[in-house]
């Protein structure tokens, strides 16, 4: 027995290298035909002696594992989206801002990597194996798709080297071009509709339930962020070199610049060496090379300071404006829609652009019939951006902007000041009241499984739907008759609805979906006012009192209460048993760390660091993510890092660890 374990960790081992040095070095040392009777080896063994298999075995390329659901987890480390620009003077701007902060003489130095366009990813990697893999998600929490991400050949399983033992690292999952057209090759011979671009294809591949069927895509990831507590590497460049020796593949085109006029240099030199690129680029990320700077410039609440993305300018072609469409919102906004004769853009057949609103068509100046000039920038619908005056004739017929709802025939309002114009009929409009239920039951809200758009949709002109309250009115014997709506599904359907009962009340508030309400705005609200009852009954100046809640927000609240219709469809949640209080409104002084704003780090020995976080929220209190000026205390637990420490001594900040944060707690501020 002791023989076979041994022979299978050599092959294990030697597979390992291979793969490395065919995926990642581009540089075989065995012919396909040798690797492959390698692998078949160790399927065999592992197949006879299961008790010996490793759970990263090189065989896990080969797929086979069925995910039915994937579990929606929460990142260790934020994963922040990135400002962009498209001007080299906002560049400068940028340089400008950043000098502010660490001093207009402070030396900068800039990492310029190229911007790959595919499917974020984050890998975590403990005592140097892949544990798990998430996708971006919203940033605060992706989907687990390790068992698919395992038969991706350019990430390793086992790393190579002198690696932390904990660390997370972000990269990109791509389809390369002759990959992605190889595909559609094979899709056209079947007669099955072709893949739209490959940034799309890859990101649909991540969630496909049968990873054997991945294994079969030619997916690559190019690795380029650390994360970690402590990772004891001063830098950016030297954490992509870091990364290449432990076994990521970590494309070469990175460079140090040294100034602004440098990174000015690699954006021009990669606009024409792009067009050559086997995969798709949109632009380039220039950061901040020296990791205590980024720590001293720290986050926005959506974007690190430290890094911008400069996005090349998006491919634009020509075609015919063939009519105008309108579509109509959850709040009851209309926006007009161009509907164009299909024209290939950026490796998209592009139908369809966004037009916003009646200013813009009246800027343009758009007929029907016209040649019209289409961007596919980072928007998901394009836009027209200009129209080919040669080629108008001059009967082309002008566009006259609606009237009246296109769904319901109700009159349009345009409000002072807005650009929009909007269907005030929101009780009997089909697409408002559709699209408020939709929200109602998405993930950030009340996240109901087992009931998608699709449904919502079906129950709505079935007559079972009219709003958000009728979900908890549903009778199975109502649904059960309909098309698609089996015995299970329906099931699964009323289950999710009794689940729903156990959110808490602020995704409750923002599932109601009041105009302005964001997810942060209905944290912020229900904590300040504990309830429903509260909240109904404060006036916009009392909003205005809670951090983050201006005039606009309060009024819009305020206008919402004030409607029965909402206020009957608030009593019928209530009584279907919905939370509409604040759990720790019920048995503690909540407000004891009110408005306080902590960072949490490190390791505990009573509590996770997110368990800490709630109990800081449950008591009034902010989680922000990096040590500033505005921070009144950092929680530090063992393995915190020296920066975060560092800068909370440089501005006096309170260091507390875990019995200190405890004694607070009990003490109150």
């Amino acid at each position: 027995m002791e023989e076979i374990q041994k022979k299978i960790s050599q092959l294990s081992n030697e597979l390992n290298e291979h793969n490395h040095l065919y995926y990642i070095e581009d540089a075989p040392v065995i012919t396909d035909f040798k690797f492959d009777q390698m692998l078949s080896e160790l399927q065999d063994l592992e197949k006879q002696y299961p008790q010996f298999k490793d759970p990263n075995s090189p065989t896990q390329r080969v797929g086979g594992g069925v995910t039915k659901f994937f579990d929606t987890i929460e990142h260790r480390y934020p994963m922040y989206s990135l400002s962009n620009t498209y001007s080299k003077d906002e560049l400068v701007q940028w340089e400008t801002r950043i000098r502010k902060i660490l001093g207009v003489d402070t030396e900068i130095c800039y990492t310029c990597e190229l911007k790959f366009d595919g499917a974020s990813i984050s890998l975590t990697y403990e005592n140097g194996a892949l544990v798990q893999a998430l996708t971006r998600g919203d940033g605060v929490q992706g989907d687990a798709i390790t068992t698919n991400v395992k038969t991706i050949n350019s990430i390793p399983l086992k790393l190579k080297g002198n690696y932390p033992k904990f660390f997370e690292i972000r990269g990109e999952i791509i389809l390369p071009w002759m990959g992605f057209h190889k595909m559609n090759e094979k899709r056209a011979e079947l007669g099955e509709p072709l893949y739209s671009n490959p940034r799309n294809t890859a990101s649909g591949s991540l969630k496909l339930q049968d990873s054997s069927l991945v294994a079969e895509r030619p997916l690559i990831c190019f690795l380029y962020a650390l994360a970690a507590d402590q990772l004891m590497i001063d830098s950016q460049f030297e954490a992509l070199k870091k990364a290449r020796e432990w076994g990521f593949k970590v494309p070469d085109s990175a460079s140090l610049a040294h100034s602004i006029d440098e990174v000015f240099e690699f954006i021009t030199e990669w606009d024409e060496k792009r067009k050559s690129l086997p995969y798709e680029i949109d632009g380039i990320v220039i950061k901040v090379n020296q990791f205590n700077q980024q720590n001293k410039l720290g986050f926005t609440a959506k974007a690190p300071r430290w890094a911008m993305a400069y996005k090349y300018q998006a491919q634009q072609a020509s075609t015919v404006l063939l009519e105008v469409q309108y579509q109509v919102g959850r709040t009851g906004a209309i926006t007009p829609v161009a509907i164009l004769k299909p024209v290939l853009i950026s490796g998209t057949i592009v139908k369809r652009a966004s037009l916003h609103n009646q200013d813009q068509i009246e800027k343009l100046g758009l007929r029907i019939g016209d040649t019209v000039f289409v961007e596919k920038g980072g928007e998901i619908i394009p836009k027209i951006i200009g129209i080919d005056h040669d080629k108008r004739a001059s009967f082309k017929e002008e566009i006259s902007f609606i009237s009246n709802c296109p769904e319901c025939k109700y009159p349009l309002t345009r409000e002072v000041g807005e650009v929009q114009h909007y269907c005030k009929n929101e009780i009997a409009c089909p697409p408002q009241q559709i699209g408020k239920i939709q929200h109602f039951i998405g993930r950030k809200a009340m996240d109901i499984e087992g009931l998608g758009g699709e449904t919502v949709s079906l129950l709505f002109h079935e007559g079972l739907l009219s709003n958000i309250a009728d979900l908890y009115r549903l009778k199975k014997e109502k649904i059960l008759p309909l098309e698609r709506m089996a015995e299970k599904s329906v099931n699964n359907l009323f289950e999710g609805i009794e689940k729903s009962k156990n959110k808490p009340f602020s995704k409750v508030l923002f599932g109601l979906g009041i105009r302005y309400v964001g997810e942060t705005v209905a944290k912020r609200l229900a904590k300040a006012f504990g309830s429903m009852n509260a909240l109904m009954g404060a006036t916009a100046e009392a909003m205005t009192e809670t951090e983050e809640i201006g005039g606009r927000i309060a009024e819009s609240v305020v206008k919402y209460f004030s409607k029965s219709s909402n206020i009957e469809v608030i009593k019928v949640l209530s009584s279907s048993g919905l939370q509409m209080e604040e759990a720790q409104n019920l048995n503690k002084p909540h407000s004891i760390f009110k408005g306080k704003k902590f960072v949490v780090s490190g390791v505990f020995e009573h509590y996770s660091r997110e368990g800490i976080k709630s109990e800081i929220e449950s008591f009034g209190g902010i989680i922000i993510s990096s040590v500033s000026s505005k921070t009144n205390f950092l929680v530090a637990g063992d393995g915190t890092g020296p920066s975060k420490k560092t800068k909370a001594i440089d501005l006096k900040i309170p260091i507390l660890n875990e019995k200190e944060f405890l004694n607070l707690k009990e003490q109150g501020i």
